[in-house]
């Protein structure tokens, strides 16, 4: 549904195709194979949570203003679970020897990539905003490749605080 909504909006730069469509909890960088094998096994111990609703719907960019980067569509978060799977996996990621995260958190679904930076203040303003709701049922780890391509790495089901490993 959303993916046909969007449809009706001519988005600028390089579209994120709706296969590849996440939100990132947490962005890991580059790291090696024993890495990411530390972080698993601390993800599968991990209490991440209950499963919880999100909800898509206004529309914005990176930055704001003339020269935006990144169009993406914000996220309700009303039950503040991405907040706390964010905050878990970030107390997880620095267990397994990885550097705090220094940026804030700001989720959003990032919709396309603009190459140069352009204005898009226009498509922001006619934006017809709806609201998609959907359950958050587990945390994927993702390697990128180039192409933009994401592979799964592991998968772990969110329930409350019991181990989660899929």
């Amino acid at each position: 549904m959303l993916a046909q909504h969007l449809a009706a909006s001519t988005l600028p730069g390089k579209v994120v195709p709706p296969d590849n469509w996440h939100l990132t909890v947490r962005f890991l960088g580059s790291i090696d194979q024993v890495r990411t094998e530390i972080l698993t096994a601390h993800l599968d111990q991990a209490g991440l949570g209950a499963p919880f609703d999100l909800v898509l719907g206004e529309m914005g960019s990176f930055p704001k203003g003339t020269r935006a980067n990144v169009v993406w569509l914000g996220v309700e978060d009303r039950t503040q679970g991405l907040v706390r799977l964010n905050r878990i996996t970030e107390e997880v990621c620095r267990e397994s020897g990885l550097p705090a995260e220094e940026r804030p958190f700001s989720a959003h679904l990032t919709l396309s990539r603009l190459r140069p930076p352009e204005s898009v203040a226009d498509l922001i303003d006619s934006y017809d905003a709806q609201s998609f709701r959907w359950t958050v049922p587990d945390l994927t780890l993702f390697e990128s490749k180039p192409g933009p391509t994401y592979v799964e790495v592991d998968r772990f089901e969110l329930r409350g605080s019991q181990p989660s490993r899929r």
